[in-house]
């Protein structure tokens, strides 16, 4: 299958499995099974990714921007089909039209025991994506990567556990957190980084909200 030379370093990227496993699952642990789709595609010849709003509403990571995903059902066949599943569900996606390229190593979400798998796809005949379920999904998003590697965009944030970590602010989408994290060392491996201020950290999520205007 042909795929864009832009695209060439991330599928390169899955390969240095090492620099992905900072959160692997504890030894003896158990955690539930799940999977996210990190769907690249291109909006008008411009490299995009995409990506969801959380609703408000949820128990979890309400209000978080994130992959596409959820948990990997007994009926589904590995951490693929799950990824592809839950992301028609939740976008409304034709799952026909995407190339599943493989997948990271397996991360494991402390705060709600998930062990998630980002399965890399290709978007290679995309298709009208919109909100499913808005008691899941507040919003969905196709975000130009340009954008998300302008260093402009990007800092640091002080998760409410005092955690540091990176983040993302494209227009009123603020991306951190699990989602932030995968994105910025899938970057930084595939060699797409550009240089951005790591000292600018901002003390908390809350902030940014307010300054944002949010509630």
């Amino acid at each position: 299958m042909t795929v864009p030379d832009w695209l060439r370093p991330v599928i390169a990227a899955q390969s240095r499995t090492q620099q992905f496993r900072r959160y692997s699952l504890p030894p003896g642990a158990t955690a539930r099974p799940s999977a996210v789709l990190l769907l690249f595609g291109e909006s008008d010849g411009a490299p995009d990714v995409l990506l969801t709003e959380r609703a408000s509403g949820l128990r979890s990571h309400a209000g978080q921007v994130s992959f596409p995903g959820g948990a990997i059902d007994p009926d589904d066949d590995g951490p693929a089909a799950a990824a592809l599943r839950e992301a028609a569900e939740e976008t409304g996606l034709e799952p026909a039209g995407v190339h599943v390229l493989g997948t990271l190593p397996t991360q494991w979400i402390p705060v709600t025991n998930y062990a998630v798998t980002p399965v890399l796809a290709w978007w290679r005949e995309p298709s009208p994506v919109r909100v499913v379920d808005p008691a899941e999904v507040a919003s969905v998003h196709r975000i130009r990567l340009d954008d998300l590697l302008d260093p402009a965009n990007r800092f640091q944030i002080r998760h409410p556990s005092g955690m540091i970590g990176p983040a993302f602010q494209v227009g009123a989408l603020l991306v951190w957190g699990f989602t932030a994290g995968v994105l910025a060392r899938l970057f930084k491996v595939a060699g797409m980084d550009k240089p951005w201020d790591r000292t600018r950290i901002h003390p908390d999520v809350a902030l940014v909200r307010q300054r944002r205007g949010e509630q």
